[in-house]
């Protein structure tokens, strides 16, 4: 038996899990089913908190835009949401919407709201006045004058915006995990509970180049959908 002892206890100690080692390839393939699952959590709770946090900031813009008095209120409204602590927040929907995903996209639409409202309507206070007295003497109403030329004259304010917005919920949603669904979140907290290194650094990294991709990802949407930019750079 004595033979066996020492070989034994050397696999055990070149085994990364064993050491606990910050970066462990045996962490990923064991627990591959598990990191996608938290990434895939991950990043339906980011893209659909960004996509109502933008379909709301822009109906909050708009009305911001044309009902001057409501401007100071909106502005101000969606400032103070994100001064909310996130634990507070989440508890303060508790009762709403339960232990649930639909908490934490509650609150990131909410966060969201004072990066894309600014944004929008940054965007749409820097269309030029006569651009827009041109359209209106061409019949344009105001629906299609926001459709046809003011959104597309604001897209580069717009996507500035919308790039922060997600690259900030991207890292906002690991919050998520005070009601368990935090995505790579979770991962992150019970890697820091147990002391387990592999798992800590794994869900983080993963957090970083999630939020590189969906920023390269707006980038390239926002190069396509503005071919006139690419011909002035080039």
């Amino acid at each position: 038996m004595a033979l066996f002892g020492p070989a034994h206890d050397a696999t055990l100690t070149d085994n990364c899990l064993a050491r606990n080692d910050w970066v462990c390839g045996e962490y990923v393939r064991t627990r591959w089913d598990e990191i996608l699952d938290a990434l895939g959590q991950h990043i339906t709770i980011t893209v659909l908190s960004v996509a109502i946090g933008f379909a709301v900031a822009l109906v909050l813009a708009v009305v911001a835009r044309q009902v001057q008095w409501l401007r100071g209120a909106i502005l101000g409204t969606s400032t103070a949401l994100y001064t909310l602590p996130s634990l507070a927040l989440f508890s303060l929907l508790l009762p709403f919407t339960g232990i649930s995903a639909t908490t934490v996209v509650v609150g990131l639409v909410l966060y969201s709201l004072t990066i894309l409202v600014r944004g929008i309507l940054t965007g749409l206070d820097a269309v030029p006045a006569d651009v827009r007295e041109s359209a209106v003497g061409m019949g344009y109403d105001s629906l299609r004058l926001l459709r046809k030329v003011e959104l597309p004259l604001a897209l580069p304010a717009v996507f500035a915006a919308l790039r922060v917005a997600t690259v900030s919920t991207v890292a906002l949603t690991t919050v998520g995990m005070i009601v368990n669904h935090g995505g790579l979140g979770n991962l992150i907290s019970r890697g820091q509970r147990s002391n387990f290194h592999a798992e800590v650094l794994t869900a983080s990294v993963l957090c970083v180049v999630l939020a590189l991709a969906a920023d390269l990802l707006l980038l390239a949407l926002q190069r396509w959908l503005m071919p006139w930019r690419r011909a002035v750079s080039s």
